[in-house]
């Protein structure tokens, strides 16, 4: 077989790179096999964030605030099969498909154009043939999107059918038939025993049944919203339930519950679980005491794809799976009824008194959005929001026609043997359906030099990255230029994933950098990833960093993860690593810039400093005589610190080794304040702390948890990487050796780590690959290689460091990395996929942020304000050059 697909276009901006910055081409995007994936590469714009898919041309969890896109955009079929990607390569401005074949090849190129509500596809079709031949090239093409300003949470609102709210479970399902084995694969039921829960519901999180259901990857997260979310039926509807009734439809019994349940607006029943499946109907006799007040009769399970029926003004509905639809025949209040529910793979049919009154359509069909094909251009309006959506061509297709929600266009090819056919689609967005679609037939007309300004506005974001000076940052990061490639690389790779995380509008005015996605969070940033890669954002971006930190300190920042940048509102529950997190950002902010006035600054109700003592501090209002009371007990949720580890809670050594190092610190900002006896007494209970800490030493490496009533041992990266950042000093020699032989020996495997040891008793209740034992989040390498390099040991963390690219799954790291360990000579690792894991993490850009703290010993702190070089050799290592620590200020020129 031949291969003729064109190569993949190259644009090169003209401007020199400073001394040692690698093209982006040697940093990260190299062709991947489907195979060797779990997570597929995302998309970005430094707007907006989204995924491709299984198939050539689609894409899902489209978010660029204010516009968000549900289901997926279309898929592409050559002569009416829909070919699968087989290789995948990634760039920070677009991914490109592959699929190669006997007949026929097509490569595609799809990119968010930089800083535009604007999506491009390159589509190349080859003939594999030794003859000509003629192709029927067809694409789907949906913009199923909505335009809002609220809902803007870490589960961030996704448009539906039944309005607005974010449903994980259903749109992986949907993006899972872009398989072209799934190809019109069934999505509505959701697998798993679920709980029947009469009247008022439970309000959902991703998957969690229960408050404290077990930490998996597969039930995870609770309701992280934002504060604006709402839910349509919070209530249950006033009325009695009997003759609770599930089974297959030629008879037999799943579930039955037969007592009648009086309802009324705060009722709630929770019964056993079961399995919705297909050919299962579920009946049950209702009657409505009142038709005017809306409310929920039942509900299968608390998940946003859950099945649920109720009453409200237009009578009898059922939801499930982003589908909602009303019975056209009235209940009768006071009367019985006996309501069913038929259940198939494909269809979901409501039934009252044993008619059909309702039933779920296909998403592609939904009546929400309505598609029409004029003069070339295809427009896409919401009924439920002023979103529009256009789609315009580069060659115009033989036809256009509406299709369901969406259209379809389609090419009649006829290539010579070895001939590529080149074909351009863009789909631009926005809420005036006269520039949108003016913007879509611009971008058609001059498709190459739209799709070339992508890249090239990256390549110059790039260079700029590194440029004292630039127009793009506020500052600027320090050039590496390292004796090893591969270390040289993991740095460069680290500050790539800095730029790829970049939004400019996620915020009201300073560029953001967000934490995760895209299949979460397009505003979110959190507390504890920032403060992973505090001294590159303090070198980068420093403006943008202080008036976040105004924004983070002004919020309830101790009842949150973090908050949404585009509302200002808090995020999630709280973290037990916050006032670690803050401090060092604020620290690491001032004393980099030397912006001592910053500390006046009023976040609040209280100025900076003020904050720097209330985290520094926090450890004596998380005292508890059960546990000691010397060190902060974080209490029993495992929610506060690592999700997912059961026993890591109550007194644990990482986050109290943390609060030596603010009251460290701090002490040195009171001496810095003219402060003697406030620094006297802060070292000192710095010094009682640290002791303490010790004493959790449980030998081999490992260390204790303290709990009220048992005392635990674990072997956690994060007690190893946040205890000798902060007590190396302390250790000595044994306790030193045995904490670095326990990692060695324990967590680094293949080119990664685990970040909980393999052997550890809770390791089979920990079964996420971000901080159990089967992989390691994608900062924990960095933290750890910090944490090796101050025990003695920077050769071991040199030796981390650089194996890290070959772990990132083409791309760049992820939130989990997983170890495939099929015997110990087959170590693999990838960005994990399962669950709700993130394909991009900005907590990656620690291995980086380690380069300059573990090998080139840049610690500022408030004791050497002002003291650090420009630039910095280490034999053997490498030099870094152009670090941008300004003198101290005054508070009289505090603003930067």
């Amino acid at each position: 077989m031949t291969t003729t697909a064109q190569p993949a276009r190259r644009v090169r901006d003209d401007s020199t790179l400073p001394v040692g910055v690698p093209d982006l081409d040697e940093v990260a995007g190299e062709w991947v096999d489907a195979s060797e994936l779990a997570h597929l590469p995302s998309l970005r714009n430094q707007r907006g964030q989204g995924h491709v898919n299984h198939d050539l041309t689609s894409l899902s969890w489209l978010a660029a605030p204010p516009y968000s896109f549900g289901y997926h955009t279309g898929v592409l079929r050559v002569d009416g099969v829909v070919p699968d990607a087989q290789r995948f390569r990634w760039k920070p401005w677009g991914v490109q498909r592959e699929h190669r074949g006997e007949r026929v090849s097509v490569r595609t190129d799809t990119r968010m154009a930089l800083s535009r509500d604007l999506l491009l596809w390159r589509v190349e079709v080859t003939n594999e043939r030794d003859s000509a031949a003629t192709y029927t090239v067809s694409q789907d093409l949906f913009a199923l999107l909505t335009a809002t300003e609220v809902g803007w949470g870490w589960l961030y609102d996704v448009p539906w059918t039944n309005g607005d709210y974010h449903d994980f479970i259903t749109l992986e399902r949907i993006r899972d038939t872009t398989r072209p084995t799934r190809d019109g694969a069934p999505y509505l039921l959701g697998p798993g025993p679920r709980r029947i829960r009469l009247g008022r519901p439970r309000l959902p999180g991703i998957q969690r049944d229960e408050d404290r259901s077990p930490m998996l990857m597969q039930y995870e997260l609770p309701r992280h919203v934002s504060e604006d979310t709402v839910y349509p039926h919070r209530n249950a509807a006033r009325g009695g339930i009997r003759n609770l009734h599930c089974g297959p439809a030629d008879g037999g019994t799943v579930f039955e519950f037969a007592d009648p349940v009086e309802l009324d607006p705060a009722t709630r029943v929770d019964l056993d679980g079961f399995e919705l499946r297909d050919g299962l109907v579920l009946s049950f006799d209702f009657r409505p005491d009142t038709l005017t007040e809306p409310g929920v009769i039942l509900t299968h399970g608390n998940h946003p794809d859950s099945l649920q029926l109720g009453i409200d003004a237009r009578g009898l509905w059922f939801g499930i799976s982003g589908e909602v639809a009303h019975a056209d025949t009235p209940l009768v209040a006071g009367a019985w009824h006996r309501i069913s529910v038929q259940l198939t793979d494909h269809r979901v049919t409501l039934l009252l008194d044993g008619t059909p009154v309702a039933g779920t359509g296909h998403w592609s069909r939904s009546r929400r959005w309505r598609t029409t094909v004029a003069d070339g251009v295809a427009i896409t309006a919401d009924h439920e929001s002023a979103a529009w959506a256009a789609y315009a061509f580069s060659t115009a297709p033989t036809d256009l026609t509406e299709t369901g929600a969406g259209a379809r266009a389609t090419w009649s090819l006829t290539l010579a043997p070895g001939e590529t056919r080149t074909l351009g689609v863009v789909c631009a967005y926005g809420t005036d359906p006269a520039e949108v679609a003016e913007d879509a037939r611009r971008a058609a007309r001059t498709f190459d030099e739209t799709l070339d300004e992508t890249e090239y506005g990256t390549r110059r974001h790039w260079r700029n990255m590194f440029t004292p000076g630039n127009g793009d940052f506020s500052g600027h990061l320090p050039t590496f230029r390292a004796e090893d490639p591969q270390l040289a690389r993991a740095y460069y790779m680290g500050a790539l994933l800095v730029l790829y995380m970049r939004n400019l509008t996620a915020g009201p005015t300073e560029p953001v950098f967000l934490t995760g996605g895209p299949r979460l969070g397009p505003t979110t940033t959190f507390y504890w990833d920032h403060s992973e890669w505090s001294r590159m954002y303090a070198l980068l971006e420093p403006v943008g960093l202080r008036a976040w930190l105004l924004r983070a300190l002004s919020g309830p920042y101790r009842d949150s993860f973090g908050f949404d940048t585009r509302r200002g509102g808090p995020l999630g529950n709280e973290y037990a690593s916050t006032d670690l997190s803050l401090f060092r950002l604020v620290e690491h902010y001032v004393c980099v810039t030397g912006d001592l006035g910053f500390l006046d600054e009023r976040a609040g109700s209280a100025t900076v400093a003020n904050h720097l003592e209330r985290l520094a501090y926090g450890w004596r209002e998380r005292r508890r005589a059960a546990t000691g009371g010397v060190l902060a007990d974080f209490g029993d949720d495992a929610w506060r610190v690592l999700e997912c580890v059961p026993n890591y809670i109550n007194v644990i050594a990482s986050l109290n080794a943390g609060y030596v190092m603010m009251m460290r610190s701090l002490a040195g900002l009171f001496r810095l304040r003219d402060r003697p006896d406030d620094a006297v007494r802060a070292q000192a209970e710095a010094e009682t702390l640290a002791a303490a800490v010790l004493d959790l030493y449980a030998d081999g490496g490992r260390w204790s948890v303290r709990h009220p009533d048992r005392t635990d041992t674990i072997g956690h990266s994060l007690d190893f990487g946040l205890v000798a950042a902060a007590l190396h000093a302390e250790l000595g020699p044994t306790r030193r050796r045995e904490m670095v032989e326990f990692v060695t020996g324990h967590l680094l495997t293949g080119t990664w780590m685990r970040a909980l040891a393999k052997d550890d008793p809770i390791a089979e209740s920990s079964d996420r690959p971000d901080h159990g034992a089967g992989g390691a989040f994608g900062a924990w390498p960095g933290v750890t290689a910090h944490g090796l390099a101050r025990l003695g040991r920077p050769d071991l963390a040199i030796g981390l460091l650089r194996l890290t690219p070959q772990s990132a799954s083409g791309a760049l790291w992820g939130q989990a990395m997983e170890i495939l360990d099929r015997d110990p000579t087959d170590i693999r690792v990838r960005v994990a996929e399962r669950g709700v894991s993130n394909r991009d993490s900005i907590a990656g850009a620690a291995t980086a942020e380690a380069v300059l703290a573990a090998l080139f010993d840049f610690e500022p702190t408030f004791a050497d304000l002002g003291t650090d070089t420009t630039t910095r050799h280490r034999p053997g290592v490498g030099v870094l050059s152009n670090l941008n620590v300004a003198p101290v200020r005054s508070p009289a020129d505090a603003q930067p």
